[in-house]
């Protein structure tokens, strides 16, 4: 009978526990992290571009892991092409920022993606579906489908858009946008 009493103590003691680990604590955000928050928030201010994109497409590319290169040779935490990178540097005009240290800083690598995100929003009027689109296609093949009537730009027609690649990786930002929007009430 003792034994019986101690299991429903115990019981007791692992269901509040419970309980109020869940119900006091975001307990989500164990399983949707944001590494980088200051410097997200600092570039995303200053380009004004939501912080929660900026965070879904570090997870997406790199789940937040410094140094990574592509096969294809994208860099840092964004996966920044060089190509793409030269420009964006060129067109921003970041002193401090250079090719080497995109790779290995993360403050580096999310100014430079984060203002051309907000280059690329400002070339499909604040669309953040085209957005996301153009930043794993580019800008050019994104137009093309829009002007070309392949895809219209709404996430209603994301399965229309026309690479495999490209369909999969905005469908995998919006999912991580929407829990990290969910998750946490501001960034």
């Amino acid at each position: 009978m003792k034994w019986l009493r101690k299991k429903r103590v115990l019981l007791l003691l692992f269901i509040g526990f419970t309980a109020i680990l869940f119900l006091s604590t975001n307990w989500m955000s164990w399983f949707y992290p944001i590494y980088y928050k200051n410097e997200i928030r600092t570039h995303s201010n200053t380009y004004e571009i939501d912080p929660f994109l900026v965070a879904a497409i570090i997870r997406v590319e790199t789940n937040f892991k410094t140094g990574r290169e592509s096969k294809k040779g994208a860099i840092g935490l964004m996966q920044l092409m060089p190509d793409t990178a030269k420009w964006a540097l060129e067109k921003a005009k970041l002193p401090d920022v250079s090719l080497e240290r995109l790779k290995e800083e993360p403050s580096a690598n999310i100014e430079l993606g984060t203002w051309y995100l907000s280059s690329l929003s400002r070339k499909f009027e604040g669309n953040r579906i085209a957005v996301i689109a153009a930043y794993n296609a580019g800008p050019g093949k994104v137009q093309h489908w829009l002007d070309e009537g392949d895809w219209d730009g709404t996430e209603a027609a994301v399965k229309n858009i026309p690479f495999g690649e490209t369909r999969h990786y905005v469908q995998r930002v919006i999912y991580y946008y929407d829990q990290y929007t969910e998750i946490y009430n501001e960034f």
